[in-house]
């Protein structure tokens, strides 16, 4: 009898140490985040060829790093600097992919829109539908007829990726997850998004479903000009329902990387492991996207590495005064002046340490012949460093400069006159 137990104990701790490792795999890829923590150790990436690769007169970056330079491990990847929307890395950038739970970028954009745009408030309380009840993968179980506000949902959403909230909030402002997903789509159009068709609010796989890493990294861009989403994706632990219900950030950069600022992450079977990582350091912000990592481990790895990349070898200067009038005058118009703009980045990308001083010149004729209709150039300012010219951009009309005609100067003659 002694034999046969131990002999049943062999067994189940056999069993125990075999098994549960082929399951633990399956489960870890199939849940929507993975939350585990681990240790990442520091990395700093300087590409040896950074000069001649990237940086143009005076080290203006105007080119783009790829696979060339460095590989990081995932099936697409792309990295840019906000301000200037500069892209210094790329990998695939416009292969389309699923993207998990990074689809909630979207949604939380068209939230705080609408909640900027006046037509909902961060007080509003959202029924909780059967509908929102049935989503799967990471949520915070909500139960049909419970009751929470848009800023409970929202922080839920963005700190525990919870997919019942995201389609409540969907539900809310969209009336349904179906309109909801048609202004999804409408908004990936207006933005360029290319690459992109949303069929869901929250993420889950779907055929029909997908971005690139280019497209997430111009909606990532278009929500971070909302700064009140920082207020969310910062959040690493917070709690909801008087304390019961525990949220904590499925982004580990914001407690193992200096300067994360958010900003999503999203893991599915399909999609594999992926995340949108944001930082600033010393006035520079970075969007970072990673597509299809095989773990957990690797999607952060990643994202720090493209991180470390652009921190280590690039800094932003600020765009030097523009000397230039509000308007200009016209020959023969019926306006005597039209106004007249030029738009530039307000911060410069450059290759650390090695920059000048930076000048700019306008190009501006004092007067302009009637007709000229809005948007057409008129003039250019030049940005100078000490090797020379190193980009140029137009002056353009703010609105149009009609002609007059004889009909129109007898009326202002004779407006004129009765003013006498």
């Amino acid at each position: 009898m002694k034999n046969r137990l131990i002999i049943l104990l062999c067994v189940l701790t056999l069993i125990y140490a075999a098994v549960p490792r082929a399951y633990a795999t399956d489960i870890t890829r199939l849940s929507e985040e993975d939350t585990s923590e681990y240790e990442i150790t520091e990395q700093f990436v300087f590409a040896p060829r950074i000069m001649e690769t990237m940086g143009g007169a005076d080290s203006f970056v105007d080119k783009t790093a790829t696979t060339a330079d460095f590989d990081v491990p995932c099936k697409a990847a792309f990295l840019i600097e906000e301000q200037s929307g500069q892209v210094l890395y790329e990998k695939y950038p416009d292969e389309q992919l699923p993207m998990a739970s990074i689809t909630k970028v979207m949604t939380m954009l068209l939230v705080i829109e609408a909640v900027e745009d006046g037509k909902i408030t961060m007080n509003d309380t959202v029924p909780i539908t059967a509908h929102a009840y049935s989503m799967g993968g990471s949520q915070i179980w909500l139960e049909p007829g419970e009751i929470f506000t848009v800023h409970e949902l929202l922080k839920s959403v963005a700190v525990s990726s919870a997919n019942d909230s995201a389609v409540a909030l969907a539900e809310y402002v969209g009336g349904s997850e179906e309109s909801f997903c048609n202004m999804m789509n409408t908004r990936a159009e207006e933005l360029g998004m290319t690459n992109t068709h949303f069929v869901n609010a929250c993420g889950l796989d779907a055929d029909g479903h997908y971005s690139s890493a280019k497209d997430i990294s111009v909606m990532a861009r278009e929500l971070m000009k909302h700064p009140v989403i920082f207020e969310y994706t910062t959040i690493w632990n917070d709690y909801l329902r008087g304390g019961r219900t525990q949220l904590a950030n499925t982004n580990k950069l914001l407690r193992s990387y200096n300067g994360t600022t958010g900003l999503k992450t999203g893991t599915t079977s399909k999609a594999g492991v992926c995340i949108c990582a944001t930082a600033k350091r010393n006035n520079m912000s970075l969007i970072a996207v990673v597509l299809g990592s095989d773990s957990s481990q690797e999607r952060f790895s990643a994202a720090r590495k493209l991180l470390d990349f652009g921190f280590s070898n690039f800094e932003t200067k600020p765009f030097p005064q523009i000397d230039m009038p509000q308007t200009i005058n016209v020959r023969l118009g019926v306006e005597k002046q039209v106004p007249i703009s030029c738009t530039v980045p307000s911060e410069l990308l450059f290759v650390k340490g090695a920059t000048t001083a930076l000048t700019c010149k306008t190009e501006l004729p004092q007067t302009i012949d009637a007709p000229m209709f809005t948007g057409m150039k008129i003039g250019s300012v030049s940005l100078y460093s000490g090797q020379g010219k190193i980009a140029e951009y137009d002056i353009t009309l703010a609105a149009d400069a009609a002609k007059i005609d004889f009909k129109t100067a007898l009326s202002i003659l004779t407006k004129n006159i009765r003013n006498m």
